[in-house]
């Protein structure tokens, strides 16, 4: 019998130090996870600290470690001290990426190159990894875009880096499938965080504000991090029957 709920389950959650990790985090511990908090670099060591705090206030259990991702060492060391924790990983969700809106013409080999290591890169060792360690009928989620079904200008280093782990997924779906782990990639419109702000003008994000068929129903237009976590979740859950599938989640913005 699988188990759909998420109480002493033991979860490993890549970049859960803040904005959708930190709310996947901090929910999931409320409904009696044990949170592993992957944080990259000591610019989000602060969050990770933030985030675990406020799951041992409530009563939780978690710890944070960093871990650079683009190195598959680094990725590995994460999930073993996750493992030698708590004994055990039922579920990994990555959250990790980079954005970046640039023409083609103007995109440099070392920014293709940081681009193709942090989404495509990390993603696959992190499944490698999620697929070498998770218990049998664990269950694995990577976060990706909307912008995989788009035909815009300009994110051809972002969306073509996120492209590859569609593939990676069904080819994990299929492999791990016989052990009873799912493997999925949520595919969010433009989130309302500093993810999305930094590299807009205005202009754009009011384009991008009105865009989604259910803009009018959101509280800013934009894909709000609290209407993913929610599918996040069923699909480690009572979704587990889904895999190897992206589904896009983004309010109408985009769809196939």
């Amino acid at each position: 019998m699988i188990s759909h709920d998420l109480k002493n389950k033991v979860v490993l959650i890549g970049g859960g130090a803040k904005n959708l990790g930190g709310l996947i985090s901090k929910s999931f511990a409320k409904e009696g996870a044990k949170i592993i908090v992957h944080y990259n670099s000591a610019s989000t060591k602060k969050d990770a600290e933030s985030t675990v705090a406020e799951i041992k206030k409530n009563g939780g259990e978690a710890f944070e470690i960093q871990g650079d991702f683009t190195n598959a060492n680094e990725v590995a060391k994460v999930f073993a001290e996750g493992k030698s924790r708590f004994g055990k990983i039922d579920i990994a969700i990555n959250t990790v990426g980079k954005v970046l809106k640039k023409p083609i013409v103007e995109v440099t080999e070392s920014e293709f190159d940081s681009m193709s290591d942090i989404n495509s890169k990390a993603a696959y060792f992190f499944i490698k990894e999620a697929g070498k360690n998770l218990n049998d009928n664990g269950k694995i989620c990577t976060i990706v875009t909307s912008l995989l079904s788009a035909y815009t200008p300009f994110y051809s280093s972002y969306a073509g880096t996120k492209a590859p782990v569609e593939h990676f997924t069904r080819a994990a779906s299929f492999e791990f499938g016989q052990r009873g782990i799912s493997v999925t990639a949520v595919g969010p419109g433009p989130m309302n965080t500093p993810f999305f702000y930094g590299q807009e003008t205005p202009e754009a994000v009011e384009y991008n504000k009105k865009a989604p068929a259910l803009a009018n129903f959101s509280k800013t237009g934009l894909t709000d991090i609290e209407d993913i976590v929610p599918l996040v979740k069923f699909l480690v859950t009572d979704g587990w029957w889904i895999t190897g599938q992206t589904i896009l989640a983004n309010g109408g913005y985009t769809a196939r």
